[in-house]
């Protein structure tokens, strides 16, 4: 982690010191500014005024030190999924998984891997098309930006704004170009390039972090599969495996609401557990019944029946 790195939360809008701050938020932020490690005394949080402003700079300061009692971003990360996040909200998780992704899949040439990863670190909104499944970002689509709307949008009757393409092998070039826009919707439907992406990128992920080398099988369709071990890769997914789990049968909403089926295998069959020997480990994605798709990546860090310890310098 670099001053660099640290120096950019200060400059979000939530930190940046608007022109009514109080003298004591203005030195804080300038302060940090100079020396984003130093130490930051409780005193000086409760000296500004503004109740926002304060909570921002707590938040901000626990999650710093956070990542400076780590000696990698990956291990931080991996110490927030395994002992609990607590307070760090949402969107720092999700910064550190895009940074840990761009690491992880430096050097991949496949736009349809790299747009898939997006899902694990920026919420989705599904909209069924044609009987496809198609994924866009929210943020994009909910209209944050003052954009024009589409007409991919309006088609779709997406309630937001930009140009948003399907990727397809005919345009999948474009995407280096529009990576950062995130504009690119993608096609989850079983048997197709997205569907397959997603299990490759969710394998580069567990490679990277705890040092796992798995099969990822995308699967179109399971009949009268034991469950002897799932991991829901949203909180929407965990309650439909749960469901399952416990032998309920879903009803024709709910499995509707299953994007994706993925069968785990371990290469190395000394790191999964002696309990699961010789059994299949699933991976079940799933949309919320409003359409939103929150992947949560801690979930495969806490959720596989690992055996031995990774090893994250």
């Amino acid at each position: 982690m670099t001053d660099e790195f640290l120096k950019i939360y200060l400059a979000r809008p939530e930190l940046a010191p608007p022109a009514e701050a109080c003298a004591a938020e203005r030195t804080l932020h300038r302060t940090l500014l100079e020396n984003p490690r130093r130490a930051v005394a409780a005193r000086e949080i409760a000296a500004i005024a503004d109740a926002d402003a304060r909570e921002n700079f707590e938040l901000l300061v626990a999650f710093r030190d956070h990542l400076l009692a780590h000696p990698t971003l990956e291990a931080a990360y991996l110490a927030l999924a395994r002992n609990g996040v607590g307070s760090t909200p949402p969107l720092f998780l999700n910064q550190l998984v895009h940074v840990i992704l761009r690491n992880a899949l430096d050097g991949c040439d496949d736009p349809f891997v790299l747009r898939a990863a997006e899902l694990m670190f920026r919420p989705q909104r599904i909209t069924i098309h044609d009987g496809a499944p198609l994924a866009a970002d929210e943020e994009l689509i909910s209209g944050k930006n003052g954009a024009p709307v589409s007409p991919l949008v309006s088609m779709l009757g997406l309630p937001g704004p930009d140009a948003i393409d399907v990727l397809n092998q005919d345009n999948a070039q474009g995407y280096w170009a529009r990576s950062d826009r995130f504009d690119f919707a993608l096609d989850l439907t079983a048997g197709r390039r997205g569907h397959a992406a997603l299990a490759q990128a969710i394998a580069t992920f567990l490679r990277h972090m705890l040092a796992l080398e798995a099969d990822i099988e995308p699967l179109i369709e399971v009949r009268n599969a034991p469950l002897a071990w799932y991991v829901g890769l949203d909180a929407a997914a965990t309650k439909i495996g749960d469901r399952l789990w416990n032998g309920e049968e879903l009803d024709s909403a709910t499995a509707g609401r299953v994007l994706g089926l993925y069968r785990l295998t371990f290469r190395d069959a000394t790191r999964l557990s002696e309990q699961l020997a010789g059994e299949d480990v699933y991976l079940i994605l799933a949309m919320t019944p409003d359409g939103m798709l929150r992947v949560k990546p801690q979930n495969l860090v806490v959720g596989l029946p690992i055996r031995s310890p990774e090893r994250v310098s």
